[in-house]
C-alpha cells in the first residue's frame, strides 16, 4: 500500500510554478532544472489522480483541483517551516512595521503579506504602503522596521547598501480601449503623473524633455492606484513597471516613438544598527516571499 500524504518538495515546487505561471520561472524560484520541476509536477499529478494545470501559450494556470491543492499546499509548507523554526528557536515573535512602495506588485502584495502572516502567526504586523521617496527619506527616522522601495537602474550608478529583491522593465502604457481605437496618437503627449517627489515620474518628464517631445500633464495622481485608475479612464499615458500594468492597460505601440526607459529594481533596505533580532530575522524571511 502506498503511503498517504504529500511530498513536501513537490508541494514547494507546485507552489512556485503556480505563482510564477511557468515551469521555467518556477524552476528559478526553487533552484532546480526545468526537467526536475516537470518530473516533480508529473509525480504530484499522479499522486492526486487528476490534472493540476492548464497549459497554454500564455503559460500555466491552475485547474479547479490545482487551485484547491494550492490553498492546502501553502498552509502545509507554512506549518512545516514554522515548526522547523520553532524547534531551532527561530520563531518570530514581536511587532514589525513594514513600509512597501506602492509600485511593488500591487496585484499580489496583499497575498504575499497574508502568507507571511500565516507563516509567522506570533508576529504582529503593521504594513504601510508609501511612495519610495518617503520610504528612502525616512530610513533613519525609525518610522518603520523593514522598508522596500523602488529605484531606477541607471548605468554606472551604485545600488546603495541595500538588497535587490526584484528587477522589472518599465513600460509606457495607456488604456487598452483608447490605444486600440486611436493607434496613431500623436504629441503633445497627455501624461498622467504622480507628484514630483516620485523619481520615476521625474525621469519620465526628463526623458521627454531630452527627446524634445511635447507633452501636457492631463492628470495628477497621488499614488499608483490613482495613476492606474486615470490611465484606465483614458486620461493619458504614463510609465509603469510590468507588474503594475494589470487589466485594462497595455503597452504603447512602438510607432509612438517614445523614449526608451531604464529598468526598475525593488530594494530591501538594510537594517539599522542595533535593531532587534526578530526584526533582522523577519527581514530575511520576508525577502524570500518578496523575490
Amino acid at each position: 500500500m502506498n503511503a498517504r500524504g504529500f511530498d513536501l518538495a513537490q508541494l514547494r515546487t507546485f507552489i512556485a510554478v503556480t505563482e510564477a505561471g511557468s515551469v521555467s520561472a518556477g524552476a528559478q524560484r526553487v533552484f532546480l532544472s526545468q526537467s526536475s520541476v516537470s518530473e516533480q509536477l508529473k509525480k504530484l499529478e499522479e499522486r492526486v489522480g487528476q490534472p493540476l494545470f492548464v497549459r497554454s501559450k500564455q503559460g500555466m494556470s491552475a485547474t479547479p483541483a490545482g487551485a484547491k491543492l494550492l490553498d492546502h499546499a501553502r498552509r502545509i509548507v507554512a506549518l512545516c517551516d514554522a515548526a522547523f523554526d520553532d524547534m531551532l528557536g527561530r520563531t518570530l515573535d514581536g511587532e514589525v512595521r513594514i513600509a512597501i512602495t506602492d509600485y511593488y506588485r500591487p496585484h499580489d502584495v496583499a497575498e504575499i503579506i497574508r502568507r507571511f502572516a500565516v507563516q509567522h502567526p506570533r508576529l504582529r504586523l503593521h504594513v504601510t504602503v508609501l511612495p519610495s521617496a518617503v520610504i528612502d527619506s525616512s530610513a533613519d527616522d525609525n518610522a518603520y522596521d523593514i522598508g522596500l522601495s523602488l529605484r531606477l537602474v541607471e548605468e554606472g550608478r551604485s545600488t546603495h547598501k541595500s538588497t535587490s529583491i526584484r528587477r522589472e522593465k518599465l513600460v509606457w502604457v495607456g488604456a487598452t480601449q483608447t490605444l486600440r481605437e486611436r493607434p496613431a496618437l500623436t504629441p503633445p503627449w497627455p501624461l498622467v503623473l504622480l507628484p514630483a517627489t516620485c523619481q520615476l515620474q521625474r525621469r519620465v518628464v526628463r526623458l521627454l524633455d531630452e527627446a524634445r517631445m511635447p507633452y501636457l500633464i492631463s492628470h495628477s495622481a497621488s499614488g499608483v492606484a490613482g495613476l492606474q485608475l486615470a490611465l484606465k479612464a483614458g486620461l493619458g499615458i504614463s510609465c509603469l513597471n510590468e507588474s503594475s500594468i494589470g487589466e485594462g492597460l497595455m503597452p504603447c505601440p512602438a510607432s509612438f516613438g517614445l523614449p526608451a526607459l531604464p529598468a526598475a529594481e525593488f530594494h530591501l533596505l538594510p537594517g539599522r544598527p542595533g535593531e532587534s533580532a526578530h526584526v533582522t530575522n523577519a527581514r530575511a524571511a520576508l525577502a524570500q516571499l518578496l523575490a
